[in-house]
């Protein structure tokens, strides 16, 4: 139980092809001692789509970690305050939320929700999963890789010949960046190979 009594916060974004497997890292994370505090935003809050209908995730976290997801940004805001969190980690971090991350956007939970955490001066860890890593979103990708207490999970091309701008990371690496991240390390190598 390498997390033991560590509060870590699960903020998931709308990257719907990615839910399932990042729910078995919050089911890891709970196997390994974490109390574990769901965080969604309003795109995984009120979308259905063809990986299922939004009410379907929220009860499957809610399951998995004991605790309804906060899905507002007034249910966000008390985590710096209060420090509720040892370490937050958003997976999937859709570009949306990387863009506005690396912007100083804060309009909805989860983006509330690391703000607030980084007042605190404590680990983000990002889980990365986006069409657009290598084209857009790749100034922002490289603003956070140089932005204190921000940590990737190692990524790469997903999908490189068909989707040569996307990048996703490899979520089975989400428990040894958090552990890594607590101590204030980057986990290395940040790029690997996914596909």
């Amino acid at each position: 139980m390498r997390l033991k009594d560590i509060r870590v916060g699960f903020a998931v974004t709308g990257s719907h092809c990615t839910l399932d497997e990042v729910m078995v890292q919050v089911e890891n994370l709970v196997r390994e001692g974490a109390v574990v505090y769901p965080i969604i935003s309003a795109v995984v809050d009120g979308t259905d789509t063809k990986y299922g209908p939004a009410q379907k995730w929220k009860d499957l976290l809610g399951k998995i970690t004991g605790r309804a997801p906060i899905n507002s940004i007034t249910g966000a805001e008390p985590i710096g305050p209060g420090k509720l969190l040892d370490v937050l980690v958003v997976a999937p971090c859709t570009g949306n939320t990387l863009a506005k991350l690396a912007n100083g956007i804060t309009d909805g939970p989860v983006l509330m929700a690391i703000k607030a955490h980084l007042r605190n001066l404590r680990p983000v860890v990002l889980a990365i999963s986006t069409n657009d890593g290598l084209s857009m979103n790749a100034k922002n990708l490289g603003l956070l890789l140089n932005t204190k207490n921000i940590y990737l999970v190692p990524f790469g091309q997903d999908n490189p010949l068909e989707k040569p701008n996307s990048l996703k990371a490899k979520m089975d690496l989400i428990i040894d960046t958090v552990l890594l991240a607590l101590e204030g390390k980057q986990i290395q190598p940040v790029l690997v190979n996914v596909s």
